[in-house]
């Protein structure tokens, strides 16, 4: 049976065990780089394709970027390495520099022991279902060494950082800037730590860079978009106007008020939708995700906007977009796409489109969402074995079933299993906070003692 590599975002694991090891890079590098050579015939006799490696600041970066380049050279792919670079960032130099593909090693949110790899094409977009089998296909052929004459050149990307300093700016209005405002920026001792601050800085702002000294193990620890409270308190701390955190990758990005309060994803696409509706520049609706607070959808139906749920992940946020000719998409843990401005999710310019509403008609982030009050959603992380099937196992189904029919048509409940990590997600929403909170807790503790039970029985 053909393994199946390739998850909802890539290829994500745990430094060490099998598919995150240097051998196996070896391998995807070759095996991507001939799936490229195959589909760039066009290309002159004396042109090879070319990749960029861009990657965050894990210290195993180091060891699988230099894995991988070896196989594309290997394959015949010349390389360009960009060192430590935001996802989005490699996603735009790709179209800038006309090249053939984009490659980010990193496990975005993730601790500092998991990492990935993810993809992209010469458009700047996730690579297609197809060309993923193609790589899985190519994987399980047996790797020869290019001749000596064809072998790829490896060499570095200068500036790539201020290349992409540059563009995130061009997507601000030109008109306005940041003058006046104090912003404390997190950059969970990630990719972003030496892009986010000067972006901002340019732009006017009296910028406060935290979190911005990475040593390879701190990244994404007690910092960033997932631990939004760094931000809470250094926004507080210092008297700022706005705070924004991103994560270890730099494509999500949370927000913080003065007042220390936090506007995650499905508050910042509402503020980004709501100042484009006023301005007649709204191109179609909103695409959320099975995640979506019902509050921001009834919100969306009240201001005339279309709105439609994909699956979890931005790739499927995206794809929607793309079938519906949108713009405008987001999942609430902060990954924001703006069709209009990117490719891809970014956390700067998804916080450079919110300034831009803020600065636009000078309101705050709770005047925009003052018509927004959220349903209490309370999310659980249940830890099981990577098998556990928990679809199909009737004493979860029966926990699940009756907790559907205590919240009624007042809640929802939405149960699925994480892309990256052996996790089930257990998702409740309601009107009553305290309802809430019992049949979330109640459900992942059935989930939790069903797993447990099934590993027991093997």
């Amino acid at each position: 049976m053909k393994k199946k590599y390739f998850g909802t975002d890539g290829i994500r694991g745990k430094v060490g065990e099998f598919p995150i090891t240097p051998d196996f890079f070896l391998r995807l590098g070759y095996a991507v780089g001939k799936v490229l050579l195959a589909s760039e015939q066009q290309l002159a006799a004396d042109k090879r394709p070319t990749v960029l490696i861009g990657k965050d600041t894990r210290i195993s970066g180091y060891m699988l970027e230099s894995a991988l380049e070896a196989g594309f050279s290997a394959a015949g792919v010349d390389v360009l390495l960009s060192g430590p670079l935001p996802t989005p960032a490699v996603a735009y130099l790709v179209r800038a520099l006309r090249i053939q593909a984009g490659v980010v090693i990193s496990a975005s949110h993730n601790p500092f022991d998991d990492n990935g790899i993810k993809f992209f094409s010469s458009k700047g977009s996730k690579l297609p279902d197809g060309m993923e089998l193609q790589i899985e296909a190519e994987l399980e052929q047996p790797m020869e060494t290019a001749p000596s004459i064809k072998l790829g050149r490896v060499q570095r990307l200068r500036d790539a950082a201020g290349r992409y300093i540059e563009f995130c700016k061009s997507t601000f209005p030109s008109q306005l800037d940041l003058r006046g405002l104090r912003i404390v920026i997190d950059c969970a001792h990630g990719a972003d730590y030496h892009v986010a601050g000067h972006v901002m800085h340019e732009l006017g702002a009296d910028v406060v860079t935290t979190y911005a000294n990475p040593d390879g193990f701190n990244i994404n620890h007690e910092c960033g978009a997932t631990y939004i409270k760094a931000l809470q308190d250094s926004v507080l701390q210092h008297k700022a106007d706005i705070g924004i955190a991103v994560d270890g990758d730099g494509d999500r990005v949370l927000m913080v008020d003065g007042n220390g309060v936090v506007y995650d994803g499905d508050s910042l696409i509402y503020i980004i939708a709501k100042h484009r509706q006023q301005h007649d520049v709204l191109q179609g609706g909103v695409v959320g995700t099975l995640m979506t607070n019902l509050a921001v959808e009834q919100a969306f139906e009240r201001l005339g906007i279309p709105f439609v749920r994909a699956n979890v992940g931005d790739r499927y946020v995206s794809e929607l977009l793309q079938q519906n000719s949108w713009h405008l998409g987001a999942e609430n843990s902060g990954h924001i796409i703006c069709r209009d401005k990117h490719t891809t999710g970014d956390g700067i310019i998804s916080a450079l489109q919110v300034l831009y509403a803020l600065r636009d008609t000078d309101m705050t982030l709770a005047e925009f969402m003052h018509d927004v009050t959220f349903f209490p959603q309370r999310l659980i992380n249940v830890k099981v074995s990577r098998d556990f099937d928990f679809r199909s196992n009737p004493v979860v189904n029966a926990c699940t079933n009756e907790a559907e029919q205590a919240l009624g048509n007042d809640g929802r409940i939405l149960l699925r299993a994480s892309g990256t990590e052996p996790l089930i997600r257990v998702m409740v929403e309601g009107k009553q906070l305290a309802q809430t909170e019992l049949w979330a807790r109640k459900i992942a503790e059935t989930i939790r003692q069903q797993a447990a039970s099934s590993t027991i029985g093997r």
